[in-house]
């Protein structure tokens, strides 16, 4: 255990350290797991798991033609044509930007919607940097409301079993989804709070076109797809990832064959984020690792005893250590390991582990909120801002992540224990 502990550690600090080269550090650390014997090979390759990769590559496939549509930006023009002035603009665009990350990875909802902000900010020769900070921080909170809406939701749907619906509806309560909505109209509060002298009027001169629809339809697909499985008893565990990788598939060879261009092919295959895949498949095998070699029970263990055994104590622990810790850290990383973590201490404890799952999802994606680092949404975004040559200070940013992910932390941490407790 005391290697397993080691390594473990070594890595998570390799992790942190050097962040460009996380998938290779991941990848390398598993191959250690096996050559030094703490994990056979056989049950190595087994500890990975296909059905997340799966759909985390076939949902980013279908998001690219999805975006490549230009439906997101006409949704957007749309919304900002019924709008009056820059603050409503504002705290639109981030419940806009909220809803579409739900259902699409959240870096590619920033990609997707900040340029609408910077076009309506150029317009009015206004700064770029509220708006846009607003929607990276707003696509962050709403990432865990569904099944395919963010790495973490789909690590935590397959450790609990749960379909596309449990997310709407758990066990007869409301799930995750309407958690992290309640959390959201909390800190929309907060926005409008904090860009209520934003009254600048807006117009836009033209609104974006759709020529084909197809990417939209393949993308409700997925959805539905997704709920209809939800129906099905003892589907096979491959079942999620199998109909997000179709649908992509679909998605390919129907590109490929009206635009007579095989380029698509490479463009298409360029939008799945293999840095993530790859970081993933390492970290599968690293916690088996650990979790085999025991770690993970003595990492319950002194949760417990840190708790003093209390129900409240240890839930409050798990949702705000998670915060404080996804202010600096990735949360994949973080969330993968703390998964089985968390089921030790509900069986000891004899807790429903709903309860201390559900507080780890949200203090995890909304703890990222606060730093500019915490989440790969808020970088997505001060790099578009980059671009326009706007520099954000840590300061700037946490004077709007901050207020908004206090708002949402507590109102889901209070929820979670009023519906789970």
């Amino acid at each position: 255990m005391i290697l397993a502990l080691n390594l473990f550690i070594a890595t998570y600090i390799l992790l942190l350290v050097f962040s460009r080269y996380r998938p290779y550090i991941a990848l390398a650390s598993a191959a250690l797991y096996v050559l030094l014997g703490i994990l056979p090979l056989g049950e190595a390759a087994a500890s990975v798991n296909w059905n997340v990769i799966m759909m985390i590559a076939g949902t980013m496939g279908v998001t690219f033609f999805f975006i490549e549509s230009k439906m997101p930006a006409l949704l957007a023009d749309i919304i900002i044509d019924r709008i009056s002035n820059v603050k409503w603009a504002i705290i639109t665009l981030s419940l806009f930007a909220g809803i579409i990350s739900a259902f699409i990875d959240n870096v590619a909802t920033v990609l997707m919607v900040a340029p609408v902000a910077v076009t309506i900010s150029k317009k009015l020769r206004i700064s770029p940097v509220p708006s846009i900070i607003a929607i990276a921080i707003a696509s962050n909170l709403q990432g865990a409301a569904t099944l395919v809406g963010d790495t973490t939701s789909i690590l935590l749907g397959n450790h609990m079993g749960l379909d596309f619906l449990d997310f709407f509806v758990y066990r007869g309560r409301p799930g995750l989804f309407w958690i992290v909505e309640i959390s959201a109209v909390a800190a929309s509060l907060v926005l409008l709070a904090v860009f209520r002298k934003e009254k600048n009027k807006i117009s836009l001169d033209e609104k974006a076109q759709v020529s084909d629809y197809f990417p939209s339809f393949m993308l409700l697909g997925v959805i539905v797809l997704l709920i209809l499985a939800s129906f099905i008893p003892d589907k096979p565990p491959l079942t999620n990832g199998l109909i997000c990788m179709a649908l992509f598939i679909i998605s390919l060879i129907r590109e490929a064959a009206a635009k007579k261009d095989m380029g698509v092919l490479k463009e298409a295959v360029k939008s799945i984020d293999f840095y993530t895949l790859g970081l993933l498949a390492g970290l599968f095998i690293v916690i088996e690792g650990i979790t085999k070699a025991g770690v993970v029970d003595a990492i319950a263990g002194l949760f417990i005893k840190i708790s003093g055994g209390s129900r409240f104590a240890i839930y409050s622990l798990i949702v705000w250590a998670s915060v404080l810790l996804s202010a600096f850290i990735d949360n994949i990383p973080y969330v993968a390991t703390m998964l089985p973590v968390v089921a030790g201490i509900a069986s000891r404890l004899s807790l429903d582990p709903a309860l201390l799952y559900f507080g780890l999802i949200s203090g995890a994606t909304l703890g990222g909120n606060l730093t500019p680092i915490g989440a790969s949404a808020n970088i997505a975004g001060l790099g578009i801002l980059r671009k326009e040559g706007c520099e954000v200070s840590v300061g700037t940013f946490m004077k709007i992540s901050v207020p908004f992910t206090l708002a949402a932390v507590i109102s889901g941490y209070l929820l979670v224990w009023f519906v789970w407790r």
